[in-house]
């Protein structure tokens, strides 16, 4: 009997490209685990917060650093959505995560190299056995540069602020579409400028430009190109 080989699929992007919600949707297809490793960042950046080690455009990343070991991160399902949401020291911060507050400081967190170097040991610990769907900013290239499907999702710009403005007005957010697109022009200048792990388009990845295509059909599009890999993993 054929053995069916439990691949690690890598999606990276920049911000509101949908990277998220194809992942969610591919691990609720193959019965895979769905990771949000963008998730975990936005959890230390609001543990900062918390604790006011982010005042007034002011990161007092040494403090940040020192109080990594009392960040503890999970993702536990939901049983009523049926979708992991991520829990910080027991606590369940899916929601607070999404605000723009926390949005507008996690690239500059996620620049600290003690806070990507956790995050990432963290990752490659819940994805060592396969079977794993994690999106983000340097999946492919540097948590699993080994990953046997690497995507590249992107969009063009205005269509990602109309997305990520409904989304924040959808969750009851009050904003404009001028402070959302001054938002992701920012952060995909700091993520793929930052010295740590910056975003880029790995040579193996598959790049796909959803701006005009359906949530459907982009997933219909990506399912395709797994079930290859799958089988051509699993001879």
């Amino acid at each position: 009997m054929q053995t069916i080989k439990k691949i690690v699929i890598a999606i990276d992007g920049f911000s509101s490209c949908g990277k998220s919600t194809l992942a969610k949707e591919l691990a609720k297809e193959l019965n895979y685990i769905f990771i949000d490793s963008g998730a975990m960042y936005r959890g230390v950046t609001l543990f900062a917060l918390q604790r006011n080690l982010i005042t007034k455009n002011k990161i007092d990343r040494q403090t940040i650093i020192k109080s990594l070991e009392q960040v503890e991160l999970s993702f536990l399902l939901n049983q009523e959505t049926k979708s992991p949401e991520l829990h910080l020291n027991g606590v369940n911060i899916a929601k607070e995560i999404r605000s723009p507050r926390v949005a507008s400081y996690v690239s500059q967190v996620a620049t600290i190299r003690e806070v990507r170097e956790k995050m990432v040991a963290d990752q490659r610990k819940m994805g060592q056995n396969g079977g794993i769907v994690m999106d983000g900013r340097d999946i492919s290239s540097v948590v699993f540069p080994n990953a046997e499907l690497k995507l590249f999702i992107t969009a063009e710009i205005d269509e990602r602020v109309q997305r990520r403005y409904n989304e924040l007005i959808e969750n009851g957010i009050s904003t404009t579409k001028k402070e959302v697109k001054t938002n992701l022009v920012e952060r995909d200048q700091m993520d793929s400028s930052r010295e740590e792990s910056p975003l880029i388009q790995v040579a193996d990845a598959i790049v796909i430009d959803n701006t005009n295509l359906s949530k459907s059909e982009q997933s219909a599009l990506v399912l395709s190109l797994v079930k290859q890999k799958i089988e051509v993993e699993s001879k």
